[in-house]
This record gives C-alpha cells, structure tokens and sequence, in this order.
C-alpha cells in the first residue's frame, strides 16, 4: 500500500489528532522494546560470560566454596560467603529501614501539619540526591568510629554498618512511593470509614493502607533493589574482606567482590568476577519473581 493510501485510509486528513496519537504510540512502543531489549543483551552478556569460569571451577566449589582467594598461588573461588552476606545484608536493611519509611509516609500523608510535612518532604528529597560515596564517607568517618566504640570491637567496619548506611540509604525510595500511594487513596473511603465510628488512628491502618497496598509493595520491592545493588558506600564500610558473614566483622558483598578487583582482574580471575556478576543477577531476578508472586497472591485475596 502506499503511503498516500495508508495515510487517507487512517483518515489522518480529518482528523490530525489520530496522527499525533499514532506516532506517540510508535515512540513508547520503540521505547520499550529498547529497554527490553537491553535486558536481554544483558542477560546474554553475563550467561556468555559468566558460565565459562562457573565450570572450569566447578558450580559446587564455585557457590558453596567458603574460602575466595583469588590472587593466590593456588587460587580459590569460593563465593558463598559474599552470597551469604548479601542476604543478611539486604534482609537487615529491610528489617530496619522498611518499618521506619512506612510509618514516616504514614505519618507525612495523613497526620503531619503542611509546614512539617513540606519540610520533610525537602529532607526527603535531598537525602535521595546524595550520591552513594558520601553515604559512604559519612558512614566511615562517624558510623565505623561510633561501632567499634560502642561495641567495643577491633574495627567498626563490620556488617552492622554496613545494614545502618543501606538502611538509611533505601528510605528515601520507600518514603516517597508509598507517600504518592498513600496520598492518591480517595478521601470517600477515609469519610466513610470516620462516618462508621472508626478513630482516626483505625481509618489510616485499616482502610488507607490496605487501598494503598500495591504502591506500598512496590515501594518495597524498590528498596531491596537499591540495597542488593549498592557497591561504592558498603565499599567503605563493610571492610571489604571476605568473611562468612558475622554481625561484628568485616565482610564483603556480591558487588563488592566484583567492584573492588575488576579493575586489575585478569584471565581466570576475571571470568569467575564476571560468574559473580551473574549469581547476583539471577539472585535479583529470583527475589522479583518471588515478590511478585507475592503480590499477585495478595491482589487474589
């Protein structure tokens, strides 16, 4: 068809708008195959590159090895610490830092005055600018003194900070969702429920919360991701050593493992840097899976 015809055939002459439409439909459309399609070159990209170190070591040796010594004379691929760690890591940052920006959205969406509430909302927003090193540098120079001082412990750089900075680091992703959440909650529902006798108290946790569920979930779903992904600011105040996990000791993480020795990695050592990469990929992926399953449990009921 030509294009004359394919242009009178979608009667763009008579009605321009549906022009408009058509290209801004085009544009999202190429959009989003472009960002599905980065996943996919990503994905390949780390299988083709990750696999190859997984099997020379062994996938045993290589995910349940608990010994990383990779510059050794006979060098050792562990990297179950670094697994371990990342989830303790992470479910510590969740267990602190969740409770904590959910009631603060709570708090800020429903009960706090306008100045208070613009105020914070101010913090909130600068907290989220700063860059990952000065989370990073504050967590060094005062949290990693306070710990060893506090506890009495050789060194402060230890997994409790490391929990402390994601913590801090993953309120400002779970204050704002689950505030926009919570705010686009219409008012009838909270009238209705006050109409009916429930306190004020009772309405926010018992009818605006469950109707803001899904933003608040999502709010979730993105802290853990900025908490997995973190490397420069754990850098800094894990101690970056390569420990089983223990609350009080210094250890490294999956991104950590690959941020730090990179940059002078060759050969064997590289590829088992790149089978890393891959193990926390997949293991971000798994946890999303589960998360949705999750939410599409909770939507069913």
């Amino acid at each position: 068809m030509k294009i004359n015809e394919y242009i009178s055939s979608r009667s763009y002459k008579e009605n321009p708008q549906r022009l408009m439409e058509d290209v801004i439909h085009l544009v999202f459309l190429i959009l989003g195959l472009v960002a599905v399609g980065s996943v996919l070159v990503i994905s390949f990209y780390l299988v083709i590159s990750g696999l190859p170190a997984i099997f020379k070591i062994g996938p045993v040796e290589f995910l349940f090895g608990t010994r990383w010594a990779s510059t050794a004379s006979n060098p050792e691929f562990g990297i179950l610490p670094f697994i371990l760690t990342s989830i303790y890591g992470t479910a510590g940052a969740i267990i602190l830092g969740v409770p904590i920006g959910f009631f603060a959205a709570v708090y800020l969406a429903k009960m706090a005055p306008k100045k208070v509430k613009d105020v914070m909302e101010l913090c909130i927003g600068v907290l989220a600018g700063i860059p990952s090193v000065v989370y990073g540098l504050v967590g060094m120079t005062i949290l990693v003194p306070g710990i060893r001082i506090i506890f009495n412990v050789p060194d402060g750089a230890t997994l409790l900070a490391a929990i402390v900075v994601l913590a801090v680091m993953i309120l400002p992703s779970v204050i704002n969702v689950s505030l926009t959440a919570l705010e686009a909650v219409p008012r009838e529902y909270e009238e209705a429920s006050l109409a009916l006798g429930a306190t004020n108290i009772e309405t926010y946790f018992k009818v605006s919360v469950p109707a803001a569920k899904s933003g608040i979930f999502t709010a979730i779903v993105l802290g853990i991701g900025r908490a997995i992904g973190e490397a420069m600011a754990i850098m800094m105040v894990a101690g970056n050593v390569a420990n089983m996990p223990s609350l009080f000791k210094s250890v490294r993480f999956l991104t950590t493992a690959v941020a730090s020795e990179m940059s002078y990695s060759s050969g064997l050592q590289r590829e088992a840097l790149f089978s890393i990469a891959l193990v926390l990929f997949l293991f971000i992926m798994l946890i999303n899976a589960v998360l949705n399953v999750l939410k599409q449990g909770g939507k069913e009921k």
